[in-house]
């Protein structure tokens, strides 16, 4: 994560208003190129038109309607930040600000400051109740928050909504440590002025504090799933992993990885390092018993999945493992067939609309590439990176596990944990020792990218060889 500490300064009379708010009144009347513009707050804007389609004349956010489960974690981030955000609230009111506190819907659950603020936010339905995503009310603080994976901050004109242009505001979410996936954003929003100074190392300070308190709680559980894990597997001649309520890996036997593509038997030494396990029949199964098992303590299920080495489906059970009262992940047992029957589910992605664009970054700008145009796309660290016809450009998406998901559904596929190609551009398929898979890409340099070996099936039938 950047560090929230480097958030810029705002004045009221930022030179750069202008410039913005005319490439703001070009791009909503459909222009692209946006010089002048914070490629963070470029891709937002992408996002609320051609994603979204949240009208920029919108006046007031809407009433949020979006309900989700909020998990033990869920309550102690919102108790957490909620405490923090009243012990500055009079800091921050004294300087015309407020703060709030939103849930991963973008829906705003508290908020304190300067009443005067306060009452000019309520104009705009900025109080509790209402939703401040970026789907719902375009870019601003907390829903770009949401998005971004680090510290968003939002200067006049570049807000989406013109209504919103009179605000300044920055805003931090919290993630879950093992998923990555937002669970609170804390904000704080001004009227026509600065930010208050130190805004942005306290916002980073209070996020640290309550990821530690996640970091924490996931070391208990993954602790734990390992102990049920191990006791579990001494009763049993099965082959056998542990699960998180999220469906990645904590720890599987030697037989249990090669079928799920994970490494064997040791965990990692951070309980809080978990592994993909690259079947979405798996994973859906697992998330199915989470719930399952959240209402009923005593439930069992059973289904059949596709692993990496077999034609044929393996049969699973799945047992759900509890900490305190809580779930924290499940048992998955291969070859066994106790419980309920889970339901068949269809495609992944049955509806999920192709993407017309893809959206990189190329230093200050934002480049937006016709699907085709793109090869492949590759992870390094926190980064996605895609070859193109344009050249190797960062891709706006805050990981490959996200794009993968967007592209989907467009002729792109999973090869590896750091490769998604785009299977019309594989030019050559080169087979190495022990079956061994390298893709040669039609990319102009004839790249070479691997194929895992817990991929190699998926990608002969998509290739038919």
């Amino acid at each position: 994560m950047r560090d929230v500490h480097r958030l810029e300064p705002m004045s009221a009379g930022n030179p750069a208003r202008g410039t913005v708010f005319a490439a703001w009144e070009r791009f909503v009347q459909g222009e692209d190129q946006v010089p002048g513009v914070r490629p963070e707050v470029a891709i937002s804007w992408h996002r609320c038109r051609e994603q979204y389609r949240v009208d920029p004349h919108l006046t007031e956010a809407p009433v949020a309607v979006a309900e989700i489960d909020h998990t033990p974690e869920h309550d102690v981030v919102f108790a957490d930040l909620g405490f923090r955000a009243a012990s500055v609230a009079h800091d921050v009111g004294s300087v015309g600000g407020v703060v709030t506190v939103t849930d991963a819907t973008g829906r705003i659950l508290v908020e304190w400051g300067d009443p005067t603020t306060l009452a000019r936010a309520a104009e705009a339905n900025m109080a509790p109740w209402f939703c401040w995503s970026e789907s719902a009310t375009g870019t601003n603080g907390m829903g770009t928050a949401l998005e971004a994976h680090g510290p968003a901050l939002v200067r006049g004109a570049e807000h989406w909504c013109q209504a919103f242009h009179d605000w300044v505001c920055a805003g931090i979410a919290v993630r879950d440590v093992v998923t990555r996936e937002p669970i609170a954003v804390l904000n704080i929003s001004c009227w026509r002025s600065a930010l208050p100074a130190g805004a942005g190392g306290w916002l980073g300070n209070a996020v640290t504090k309550t990821q530690c308190t996640l970091r924490r709680r996931a070391r208990d559980s993954g602790t734990e799933l390992v102990a049920a894990y191990t006791l579990a597997r001494a009763r049993s001649g099965v082959a056998m992993a542990a699960m998180d309520t999220a469906g990645k890996v904590v720890i599987a036997d030697e037989t249990a990885s090669v079928l799920m593509g994970v490494p064997a038997s040791t965990p990692a030494l951070d309980p809080t390092v978990r592994w993909q396990p690259g079947l979405p029949e798996l994973i859906s199964a697992a998330q199915y018993a989470t719930r399952q098992a959240a209402r009923n303590p005593g439930w069992v299920g059973s289904t059949q999945i596709f692993t990496h080495l077999s034609d044929e489906p393996t049969p699973i059970s799945i047992r759900p493992v509890f900490l305190s009262g809580h779930l924290i992940g499940n048992l998955v047992l291969f070859g066994a067939t106790e419980g309920a029957p889970l339901p068949q589910e269809g495609p992944a992605h049955p509806l999920a609309p192709h993407p017309r664009r893809v959206v990189a970054t190329r230093e200050n700008r934002m480049v937006l590439l016709h699907v085709p145009e793109v090869c492949f796309a590759e992870s390094e660290g926190n980064d996605v990176w895609l070859s193109t016809d344009q050249g190797r450009l960062r891709a706006a998406a805050p990981g490959l596990d996200k794009l993968d998901g967007e592209l989907a559904g467009a002729g792109f596929l999973r090869v590896h944990r750091r490769y998604v190609v785009n299977i019309e551009r594989v030019r050559e398929v080169e087979r190495g020792r022990g079956s061994e898979l390298s893709l040669v890409m039609d990319d102009g340099v004839s790249s070479v990218v691997p194929v895992s070996r817990r991929n190699a099936a998926a990608v002969r039938r998509a290739l038919d060889i």
